[in-house]
């Protein structure tokens, strides 16, 4: 029986594939045919306007995606983000409405504040999840509801409003109609794809996933990643605070409920298999995309709430059904 050295571990390639390619195809078709769809049967659906609404709609749910699909590939999930973002984004209206300092420190200052409680949040997850080898599913089930009551408690139940006008001017620019937001999102994306690809840290994530006995007799600390997973989610989490308050220009305790089930929908929608160890940060882009997509094109034909949330769980459904067979075609 051989075992692989660390070197053996660190060197070995995820580089693009041509499954990787094609898996992102199908999804890619796929888009394509629901943006298709929606063009021929909706009379506003490829209009500037309504193009420009899609964007800035899927930001946040990209945003949190892409750090939830570094915690999905080795193996674990965190529902806490949508509690998370609101708790940062309070602290963080708390920091932007504090008196005596100009709106550039202020929103520099409310950057820093929302950044680090998603980091401690998502840190504290791993940290208690890796040491204790306890189902990240329960430990970040506690968190939502510990930053859910924290933001509330921090507001006293109150939304926080009245930022500077250049926070708000940076939540509604637009470059060539794309909102500056998105750009942000799609940023974090080429960031996270390219640490995914093409550093050791991002190999060792989907050798975890993988098989996780394997990195650890390779001598690397898998304690450590786990932790660095999570934190990386809360941090993305905090980043999300900072666009939602751009966006609305208020900070509520109460936003951000049900995010963390779009951000996982986005993530196994893109092909990331919710077993750890396959998918790519570019899947999660088209899988919120195709979200996006089917949310708005659903308000378009005129389908009622209810209907748009069935329609949405199917998607999902089939979504992990096909991961299912994926992953049988993969093994085989």
């Amino acid at each position: 029986m051989t075992t692989q050295t660390s070197g053996d571990v660190a060197q070995e390639p995820r580089r693009v594939t041509l499954r990787s390619v094609l898996n992102n195809a199908g999804i890619g078709l796929a888009l394509l045919a629901l943006i298709l769809f929606f063009a021929v049967f909706t009379e506003h659906f490829l209009t500037p306007n309504n193009i420009t609404n899609i964007l800035t709609q899927i930001t946040i749910n990209l945003i949190l995606a892409v750090g939830m699909t570094f915690v999905i590939l080795i193996g674990g999930i965190d529902l806490s983000v949508g509690s998370v973002m609101a708790f940062a984004a309070v602290v963080a209206g708390k920091a932007i409405t504090l008196p005596g300092f100009g709106p550039v420190e202020a929103i520099a200052l409310a950057i820093v504040a929302a950044t680090l409680i998603g980091v401690l949040c998502g840190m504290f997850n791993g940290v208690i999840s890796a040491y204790w080898s306890l189902p990240s599913f329960i430990i970040t089930l506690g968190m939502l509801n510990i930053a859910r009551g924290a933001a509330l408690h921090v507001s006293d139940a109150q939304t926080i409003y009245s930022f500077p006008l250049a926070f708000e001017d940076f939540g509604s620019a637009m470059i060539y109609g794309v909102p500056v937001v998105f750009m942000v999102a799609v940023v974090l994306v080429l960031i996270a794809w390219f640490i995914l690809n093409f550093t050791v840290f991002g190999r060792l994530l989907y050798g975890i996933g993988n098989n996780e006995e394997a990195v650890r007799l390779a001598g690397h600390s898998v304690y450590w990643y786990k932790v660095a997973a999570f934190t990386i989610c809360g941090l993305t989490a905090g980043i999300a605070a900072v666009v939602y308050m751009a966006r609305l220009n208020i900070s509520s305790p109460i936003a951000g409920i049900g995010f963390e089930l779009n951000a996982i929908a986005a993530v196994i929608i893109g092909g990331t298999s919710l077993s750890g160890g396959r998918g790519s940060v570019i899947g999660t882009l088209l899988g919120a995309f195709i979200i996006g997509v089917l949310a708005n094109g659903l308000i378009l034909i005129g389908l009622s709430d209810f209907m748009r949330q069935m329609i949405t769980g199917v998607v999902i459904i089939i979504a992990v059904v096909l991961d299912y067979y994926r992953a049988k075609y993969t093994a085989s």
